[in-house]
């Protein structure tokens, strides 16, 4: 078992964890409102570069070479040029929609974190997030962010045992969350 970095391979299974963990988000981000035109469309984010959803900004967790969860992380900073994409193809549909600021301009933000059920419960979470965390200081970032929904419980206190922190409070997609902050 290993963490590596996202191929454009992975995209069947990353498609599945992604949508497994932002739900509506991703029928407003792919303009879909059908499963499976949802997942077609997140493989096909996945699998292009230069957004917010693609391979290049994903680490996975691999078991037996199949991908078991994946965390998705970017700069805050970069989070409008890799909204982008996403945007354009929403104007071409004739769904315009604004994104909401997930994250502050200054983080390295974990947008999606997500672990197939089937392997839930065995730490593979905080390995992904743990792995992140290195990445980032390594990379001379001094804060990571990320977003829980204010009814998850499950995910703040494996967030908060891993020295996440509530900064504010934040609506995306019409619901309200928590933004998390840990200082590396």
């Amino acid at each position: 078992m290993t963490v590596r970095k996202a191929k454009p391979e992975d995209r069947r299974q990353a498609a599945i964890l992604i949508y497994d963990a932002i739900h509506d988000i991703a029928h407003s981000l792919t303009g879909e409102t059908e499963n499976h035109k949802v997942l077609w469309q997140l493989e096909k984010f996945f699998s292009q570069e230069g957004n917010r959803l693609s391979y290049q900004n994903c680490f996975v967790k691999v078991m037996d070479e199949e991908v078991i969860g994946l965390i998705l992380v970017y700069h805050g900073s970069k989070a409008r040029e890799l909204d982008a994409p996403i945007i354009s193809r929403l104007d071409k549909l004739n769904k315009s929609i604004i994104i909401d600021v997930e994250a502050d301009e200054t983080d390295f933000y974990i947008d999606t974190l997500s672990v197939n059920p089937l392997f839930g419960g065995n730490g593979y979470g905080t390995e992904l997030i743990q792995y992140v965390s290195e990445t980032a200081s390594v990379c001379g970032y001094t804060t990571i962010s990320l977003n829980v929904e204010e009814n998850n419980e499950r995910a703040r206190q494996l967030y908060e045992r891993l020295g996440f922190k509530k900064a504010k409070r934040i609506i995306i997609n019409g619901h309200f969350y928590d933004y998390l902050v840990k200082y590396v």
